[in-house]
């Protein structure tokens, strides 16, 4: 029995981690949902769109996010794998806003065999994560946000169950175009492990800012990413690069490298296009479609997509 446990972790594991790796449980969590954040090179905490999809990256973006918006999301991810997400945000009054908000990562049926290479049926899996958000304007320049989870995976008949917090702050100046954020994700821990081990949170630390410029339709953004974690400089490979293309106040086109993950594809070797991410969207009325492509596992590209609309 307990082979066979181990073999089904191995191989869901080796699908459900991303290419930041970690030796964490619940890794779906570092797969964008937002496509404008995919587009960016995956990681991103600091852009200030009216996109709920946001809150999955940094509750305190919620703030800029219109009464009743609602997004559904899909994820391509390998082989028959997809993530499936949605998010509602509503305003409270000026200052504050509540959200809430699932995603799921589904691993598709899978061959399950014993200890001896024997088939002995098909089991599923999949990764669930059901948070609730609440954000407020600290000032006029000044928002936080926090985000509660209950994390949960199936593997087969084997189950387990995680409380996490995400905590984020965000500084905006819209007359200079800026915005800074710092944002701690995943603080928390299995309350109902797997097997034996209570495993932890993928626990990111991440500071970014996005800067418009005042003479071109640009908007240029830096993501630190993991910045607690000292075992993989040089420093550059904790950071995230992306630029907006604003042909319009309804569109956007964006193009994304990260560092880390173009290091670790090139490692797994799967290096073409490693770390290169970019993607559109576009607003039509109340309706918001987003797009984006990229490389989150040296087995294939994911396509991320997302559809919002103002209730």
């Amino acid at each position: 029995m307990r082979k066979r446990l181990l073999y089904i972790l191995a191989f869901c594991a080796s699908l459900g981690a991303s290419a930041q790796s970690g030796s964490d449980a619940y890794e779906f969590l570092n797969i964008p949902v937002s496509a404008h954040t995919a587009a960016l090179g995956g990681r991103n905490v600091s852009i200030l769109d009216d996109d709920v999809t946001l809150v999955f990256d940094n509750p305190a973006l919620l703030s800029n996010v219109s009464d009743k918006m609602l997004s559904l999301d899909y994820t391509s991810y390998i082989s028959s794998s997809r993530k499936l997400a949605t998010a509602f945000a509503k305003t409270i009054n000026d200052r504050a806003s509540w959200s809430i908000g699932a995603q799921m990562l589904s691993y598709g049926s899978m061959t399950e065999t014993d200890a001896s290479g024997n088939e002995v049926g098909e089991f599923s899996a999949k990764d669930i994560d059901v948070q609730g958000s609440f954000a407020y304007m600290l000032s006029d320049y000044w928002s936080g946000g926090v985000s509660a989870k209950v994390l949960t995976a199936s593997y087969a008949e084997y189950s387990s169950v995680a409380l996490g917090v995400d905590l984020g702050l965000n500084y905006c100046d819209e007359v200079k175009g800026l915005s800074m954020s710092l944002v701690a994700q995943n603080l928390g821990g299995q309350v109902d492990p797997l097997y034996e081990t209570h495993e932890s949170l993928p626990f990111n630390l991440a500071f970014g800012f996005s800067k418009s410029l005042s003479n071109a339709p640009l908007r240029l953004s830096f993501t630190f990413d993991d910045i607690t974690n000292r075992d993989d400089n040089p420093f550059v490979r904790h950071l995230t690069m992306g630029v907006d293309i604003l042909p319009s106040r309804n569109s956007w086109i964006a193009l994304g490298y990260n560092f880390r993950r173009a290091k670790e594809m090139k490692l797994a070797d799967g290096s073409h296009w490693a770390g290169l991410s970019l993607g559109m969207g576009i607003n039509i009325k109340k309706v918001k479609i987003g797009a984006a492509w990229g490389k989150y596992h040296a087995a294939a590209s994911s396509l991320v997509l997302n559809a919002s609309v103002a209730l």
